[in-house]
């Protein structure tokens, strides 16, 4: 029995998450009430309430599946990354970029960016900056990896590095969202232009 209702708690719980990442994307995040969550997931109000109190808490929660997605792709570039250190680093940073708009909207990023901004000790404020702490982990991982492979020179802190490096890429990000003129070519390019030197100074000669 117990391992029914925890299959059902997860079914009612990606039926939410898709009905928020639907819902959002259509009519915009501040629009959408927890009430049109609740009948496009076939789900009691009540029932929505009892999984998330607010409708920032279902944002942060479509923002932390999309990041699984992509720190699971992460990781194989960490594992297998391209012999140049340049082209690896950027590998991670593309990767970061080209799938953050698979489900959610630059309205949705700049909603969430929000939240955790403005209530940093709330669970939305918490929850954001962990999943920026484990993007800039593997950022870090990746660094310590070239090292280990000769790649990156070996005296360099590759703890400091990373965070430089997801420094970067996240203020990029943040700009990208801004601006909904901004395409996802124009953030490859400025991304290249700004770090791709930066990895070049770290590379072992």
């Amino acid at each position: 029995m117990a391992g029914l209702r925890e299959r059902q708690k997860a079914d009612r719980n990606r039926r939410i998450l898709g009905a928020a990442v639907t819902l959002f994307r259509q009519g915009g995040f501040h629009a959408v009430r927890m009430e049109d969550l609740a009948t496009r997931a076939e789900l009691s109000v009540g029932t929505l309430y009892n999984y998330y109190s607010h409708k920032g808490d279902i944002l942060i929660a479509a923002v932390a599946m999309e990041v699984e997605e992509v720190l699971a792709q992460g990781a194989r570039i960490v594992a297998d990354p391209p012999e140049d250190a340049e082209e690896a680093i950027l590998s991670l940073v593309f990767c970061y970029y080209d799938h953050s708009l698979d489900d959610l909207t630059k309205e949705m990023w700049r909603a969430a960016i929000a939240l955790s901004i403005e209530r940093p000790d709330t669970p939305n404020g918490q929850g954001y900056a962990e999943l920026d702490a484990r993007l800039a982990d593997q950022v870090r991982a990746l660094i310590r990896e070239l090292q280990a492979r000769g790649r990156v020179r070996a005296e360099l802190p590759a703890g400091d590095l990373g965070d430089l490096v997801f420094t970067a890429l996240n203020m990029l990000f943040i700009d990208f969202v801004r601006s909904d003129a901004e395409t996802m070519e124009t953030l490859r390019l400025r991304a290249r232009a700004q770090i791709g030197p930066l990895a070049r100074m770290l590379a072992a000669r």
